[in-house]
């Protein structure tokens, strides 16, 4: 593994180093600053690790903070695909993760994650569970639950994840044909619109989403999730995550009408508690005040 280090190119982050770090499948693109226990942040659809930079400035004088683009997002490596999506399954993003803590120099650590960043989450505290403390999830129920209790108001809330698994390139040149006006409908349809996004963030995710390749990588994280990280859920044979899990979801939003988020992840995991906060899907970018002061209680930081 190398760590490189970049120019910093925005504001959202002062006194943050800006890396690249190799791993055995990708390179990572990773912000980290802060002082005290490490603390991995993962973002989601369609966004980077900027989505963290509210929640980054409350928490960087209590945690170690490592904020990093999911392989096929932002501007972390797209690896070519195969029949199976297993390049993008969650258990291979899981070892990005595992192998960037490693090259940081942290062999044990919390973890906070937003969408589909929770999803790796789920998968990293599997197998990789030596190394997960504590494990906290931004407004999701796990994969394979969250499919198997679909319902017709679930699929026209979350219509993405049905158009997104389809074979390419059938939403690539869908989306394609003008990313910005994608992503705004998809990002600015919640209970808050486009408001959570500051503008500076806003212009980072328009300027990653207008990219071909990351088009097709979030697909391809979508397809790995309707398919490959099923099996490997199956596969695991009812073992459950060891590590407390804390589960938040937006009152505003989709999860917590259609699902039992609780009820879902204590199928998945020994020790879980939760509640909803009163706000939409993007929560860290929407209460950021709220979501650090959960996360800091949670993680034993708490003022």
């Amino acid at each position: 593994m190398t760590i490189t280090d970049s120019p910093v190119a925005d504001s959202l982050f002062p006194g943050f180093r800006l890396l690249d770090v190799q791993t055995s499948g990708a390179r990572i693109r990773v912000r980290t600053g802060g002082e005290g226990v490490p603390l991995l942040l993962l973002h989601g659809y369609p966004q980077t690790h900027v989505l963290w930079h509210k929640v980054a400035e409350r928490l960087k004088d209590r945690f170690t903070l490592v904020c990093a683009d999911l392989r096929g997002y932002g501007d972390s490596e797209k690896p070519p695909t195969d029949a199976d999506h297993a390049p993008y399954s969650k258990r291979a993003m899981a070892q990005d993760m595992a192998e960037v803590m490693t090259a940081l120099g942290h062999e044990r650590f919390f973890v906070g994650a937003h969408d589909r960043g929770a999803r790796v989450a789920h998968r990293l505290g599997l197998d990789h569970a030596e190394r997960v403390l504590k494990l906290a999830t931004l407004d999701i129920a796990p994969t394979r639950e969250m499919y198997a209790g679909t319902t017709d108001a679930f699929a026209r809330a979350y219509w993405h994840w049905f158009f997104l698994i389809q074979p390419a390139p059938f939403p690539e040149r869908m989306i394609g044909a003008d990313p910005e006006a994608y992503w705004r409908k998809k990002c600015g349809s919640g209970s808050a619109g486009l408001a959570p996004f500051a503008p500076e963030a806003l212009a980072h995710y328009l300027r990653c989403f207008a990219d071909p390749a990351v088009i097709h990588g979030s697909c391809e994280d979508y397809r790995a999730a309707a398919t490959i990280d099923i099996r490997h859920d199956d596969e695991d044979g009812g073992r459950k995550l060891t590590q407390p899990l804390l589960a938040l979801w937006g009152a505003n939003g989709i999860i917590g009408k259609c699902f039992d988020p609780l009820a879902l992840w204590r199928e998945r995991a020994q020790d879980v508690h939760g509640h909803a906060l009163p706000g939409g899907h993007y929560l860290a970018e929407e209460l950021p005040d709220q979501v650090a002061q959960e996360f800091a209680t949670f993680f034993g930081a708490a003022s």
